[in-house]
């Protein structure tokens, strides 16, 4: 509401004095300059002046058009005579009163109630403004009552939404794991569960930990990884849970946290300290597939179709009616959000609220991402900065205005439950990779192939500038390469799939057009010519330092990428690596020697009237122009010098490693390898754990029987060791008990049994836990049948095929041999074509007469390749493009920025209670999360927007 009127009522009403004053005051000042232009010959007035000066006027215009508007206005003012003040006063009383009749006109706007960015339909009565008087007309037009019942049964979004937090975990390290967790903990302080204040959305956390248990002497207990991410939760819940001002007024009693046993490996569930919950799923990859995309199939099952589906399932075979049953779970998964998250994102609560935003005021957005910033140290990381602010900046922007995004990161992504539940996402998005290419399409960049299949359902994916989240950049040069090996074939294999699909998809999809994918079009093809490009820049700039004929020039740039190119089809990984790490130093000299011949170009040939350097230039002033349009975001314009001379490794040398190693489907990043001594883990074939279970069956309950004969005080789980020593033991007790040889052993002691062997980790956890008591839970019968068929139809554990997996290592190399063929053959014949213009360029070329600074002729002609003309300005095209839709997206950006500002909840900061409060309750290994809590604010309301939030109705909120 504050919003409206700081950025809309007040600014139009201030506007209409302005021009007043602009209207008035020039009639004023040419008067009184006419006057003095007389030097005091004559005495005219005001009337006098208007019969001269103003009738006997010119009506021809020339030159400015001011002077003409001003004599326009005088001629309507020549009944006063502005020499008399009475006269002016009258001028100045009818222009007072006349605003006042406006505010008191408008007075109803102060109070109306607005929804953060209102529909325009719904703001005014006529959706077209007058031009002329454009203040009076927005002010005039504006509806009495927004709220009518026809318009709020209509608009969606003020109905409270279900938001799932849903994060996936591996190898993240401690400090990554505080990122997330501080996060969390952080929204469920800014929307209490337990006495909301306002309840427009609701939320909970969950957290699917891949490969979560280990050997652990014929056991499975959690990895150091797992016990780590309980140690974080304990710890950010006592920063948050000390930091809360009521519980040193009456001690509070922390509850109880529950652990499960589940089919799947294990569930730990959190009462955060304002009552929303945190659940971490514990995978056991001998019982359930592991990996990323599997753990999003897992989530999508449990989520929607077991949480959101199944009571209406229950509902219907109790006999309710099956009409109003699917209208009410259209409604549900309509509001029902999924945020993707990784392990290491960090993002503040309104970040989240911007992306509810986007899912709410548009029904047909399935999905919306928000601006991703990369965090670390070192020169990859100052790369990827600009890198991504590159990316964000104007090839989302582009993609949103123009078309939709075409990938939406999985690291901070927004779904809704309605999109993901459509015909052939879900359940395709669960299909199995059995082909080459589906290695490629569906593993290496699962976010980016979900977004494929909502594009192709017809659902628009949306980008938000405004909501910021940070993640952790690789920062060595190995992990780097290892990540956009995986991005580049992904990324070109659901481009392709879109390209192949335009006629189809153009018809479904309302947001993307021919135009748009033409637009793609261009962009892949440029990405394929990438290194053919790079190997013309450097031949362009060994012409002009060692003054070498251009031809000979391209075929030395062309030799060092030859040979790393035929050198990464016969060396391993990381040697690869290795020599791109070399060469990419050496190619960073070259890039500053490039620089340099390019600005030296320019002074030779004593112009910048070129085509090379009206495109530099150009697009150093739309990165400048668009960097000062992202305030907060200017500082990464200096990280854009390592980024320039990182070009020819990162479109270069990486795009052949990538190509090259197209046939790696392995994640590559957060890799660990087992610690030397370490035995493997046994094979998972179901026929070997069912051994393996009833020999551990069969030892145990020997040794319990001889034990109590022998002593009673010993326990089953003392017995320890590995399963040849185990093997021996019923040799050592038959010599010293023959009553062995009798024992039988029932089902039902079995079964206890085996709970005990699987219970062994929650007994582990127990006694680690010390801020945090955890007390021990079932699951559900239900549930349980339903994560066993589940894991049985989609997510069982695969096979171990060694037959299998080398024939797809073939499948695999055929395809990367037949992908490479063509990608390299196309960089070959442009630079071959290339060549040939060079050759002869006397005949072939296009010239442009040279024009200087003066845009005088010189008499000398630039000769430009007719090929690379095109190339040069289909670019240039794409890049305005780009720019103007970055404009258009910021002005929008700003909008929403504007609207949430005064309409979430005020912060008021309590930092030096809460230092006090915390001294000496953090661990030093926590630093991180100290610098975490002390920049976050505390989202807690004044009393007196507490009291008018309350006192207010749900549907005449300031909020969404």
């Amino acid at each position: 509401m504050r919003a409206l009127r700081r950025c809309f009522i007040l600014p139009l009403y201030l506007a209409s004095l302005a021009v007043m004053a602009l209207l008035v005051i020039p009639v004023i000042v040419y008067y009184q300059d006419y006057r003095t232009s007389l030097n005091g010959t004559t005495n005219i007035n005001f009337t006098d002046y208007c019969k001269v000066a103003v009738d006997g006027r010119n009506q021809n215009l020339k030159d400015s058009v001011l002077p003409y508007m001003v004599l326009d206005v005088t001629y309507t003012l020549c009944f006063l005579d502005m020499s008399k003040i009475a006269d002016i006063g009258i001028l100045t009383g009818t222009a007072l009163f006349w605003w006042i009749g406006l505010v008191l006109v408008t007075l109803h706007l102060w109070k109306l109630n607005v929804h953060r960015i209102q529909r325009t339909q719904d703001l005014f009565i006529r959706r077209l403004y007058e031009g002329a008087f454009i203040e009076q007309s927005l002010l005039l037009n504006t509806r009495f009552d927004i709220h009518t019942k026809e318009t709020i049964r209509k608009l969606r979004y003020f109905e409270p939404v279900m938001v799932y937090l849903c994060a996936t975990m591996w190898h993240e390290t401690y400090e990554e794991m505080m990122n997330i967790i501080i996060s969390i903990f952080r929204l469920d302080k800014y929307r209490p569960k337990e006495d909301p204040k306002i309840n427009d959305f609701t939320f909970e956390a969950q957290i699917y930990f891949d490969d979560a248990f280990e050997h652990v002497e014929e056991s499975r207990h959690l990895n150091e990884y797992a016990k780590n991410l309980v140690q974080v939760i304990q710890e950010v819940y006592g920063i948050f849970k000390n930091a809360e001002q009521k519980f040193f007024r009456k001690k509070q009693q922390v509850p109880d946290q529950k652990i499960i046993q589940t089919p799947y490996g294990g569930r730990l569930i959190v009462n955060m300290p304002q009552g929303n919950n945190i659940v971490v799923h514990f995978k056991d990859k001998e019982h359930i597939r592991h990996k990323k995309r599997w753990s999003q199939i897992m989530y999508l099952y449990y989520l929607l179709g077991w949480k959101l589906m199944t009571k209406y399932y229950i509902r219907c075979q109790r006999g309710e009616d099956e009409q109003e049953l699917k209208k009410q779970a259209q409604k549900e998964k309509h509001n029902t959000y999924i945020l993707a998250l990784d392990g290491d994102t960090d993002f503040q609560p309104a970040s989240v609220m911007l992306l509810i935003d986007r899912l709410r005021i548009y029904p047909r957005v399935g999905a919306a991402c928000g601006r991703i910033h990369p965090t670390g140290s070192g020169p990859a990381v100052w790369f990827q900065k600009f890198e991504y602010a590159l990316s964000h900046w104007l090839q989302k922007t582009a993609e949103h205005v123009i078309g939709c995004v075409l990938c939406s990161p999985g690291c901070f992504s927004l779904f809704r439950a309605e999109a993901l539940m459509d015909d052939n996402v879900m359940k395709t998005y669960s299909t199995k990779s059995t082909e080459a290419r589906h290695y490629i399409q569906y593993d290496q960049g699962e976010d980016r192939w979900l977004c494929t299949l909502l594009l192709k359902q017809g659902w628009r994916v949306e980008y938000n500038a405004a909501s910021d989240a940070h993640t952790n950049a690789p920062m060595d040069f190995k992990e780097l390469y290892h990540q956009r090996r995986r991005w580049g074939a992904s990324t070109m294999a659901n481009m392709v799939d879109l390209l192949g699909s335009t006629k189809i998809i153009s018809k479904r999809n309302p947001s993307i057009s021919k135009p748009f994918m033409f637009y793609q079009f261009f962009g892949i093809i440029s990405a394929i010519l990438a290194p053919a490009t790079i190997c013309l820049l450097i031949a362009g700039s060994l012409t002009f330092v060692l003054n070498i004929n251009s031809a000979a020039a391209l075929v030395i740039s062309v030799i060092p990428p030859a040979i790393y190119l035929g050198l990464c089809f016969k060396l391993k990984s990381d040697t690869q690596i290795t020599i791109a790490a070399i060469l990419g130093v050496c190619y960073a000299f070259l890039m500053l020697l490039v620089t340099i011949s390019i600005i030296g170009s320019m002074v030779k040939a004593k112009t910048i009237l070129t085509p090379s350097s009206i495109l530099i230039i150009s697009m150093s002033i739309i990165y400048i122009i668009t960097a000062a349009i992202h305030p907060q975001e200017f500082h990464l314009l200096f990280y854009s010098f390592p980024y320039i001379i990182c070009i020819p490794s990162a479109y270069l040398l990486l795009t052949i490693y990538s190509m090259v190693n197209m046939n790696n489907v392995s994640w590559g990043t957060r890799e660990t390898k087992p610690a030397a001594g370490t035995a493997p883990p046994p094979a998972l074939t179901p026929q070997m754990k069912t051994q393996k279970a009833k020999g551990i069956f069969r030892q145990l309950f020997s040794w319990v029987k001889c034990c109590k004969n022998f002593s009673q005080g010993i326990q089953v789980d003392q017995l320890s060791g590995s399963q040849d020593n185990t093997a021996q033991e019923p040799e050592q007790l038959e010599a010293e008990n023959t009553i062995v040889e009798n024992i039988t052993i029932t089902e039902a002691e079995q079964g206890q049994l085996k709970r005990n062997i699987q219970s062994g980790w929650i007994e582990k956890l127990q006694s680690l836990s010390s801020d945090l008591t955890f007390q021990e839970d079932s699951l559900d019968q239900e549930e349980k049948k339903f994560w066993e068929e589940l894991q049985k139809k989609y997510l069982e554990p695969l096979p171990d095929d060694k037959e299998k997996q080398k024939k797809m290592a073939n499948e695999l190399r055929e395809l990367r041999n037949k992908v490479n063929f063509v990608f390299f053959m196309l960089n070959a014949f442009w630079l071959v074509a290339t060549f040939i213009l060079q050759l002869f360029s006397d005949t072939l070329s296009i010239k442009i007469p040279k024009l200087n600074i003066q845009f005088q002729k010189t008499g000398d002609d630039i000769q430009i390749d007719p090929i690379a003309f095109m190339f040069i300005l289909g670019f240039a095209v794409s890049v305005v493009i780009q720019f103007l839709a970055m404009l258009y997206h910021r002005i929008h950006t700003l909008i929403h920025y504007v609207a949430i500002v005064d309409t979430e909840p005020k912060a008021t900061k309590k930092l030096e209670k809460q230092k006090s409060c915390l001294q000496g309750k953090r661990h030093s290994s926590s630093s991180n999360a100290d610098s975490s809590y002390n920049s976050m604010e505390d989202f807690e309301t004044e009393d007196s927007d507490v009291e008018s939030e309350v006192t207010r109705k749900p549907h005449e909120e300031d909020v969404v």
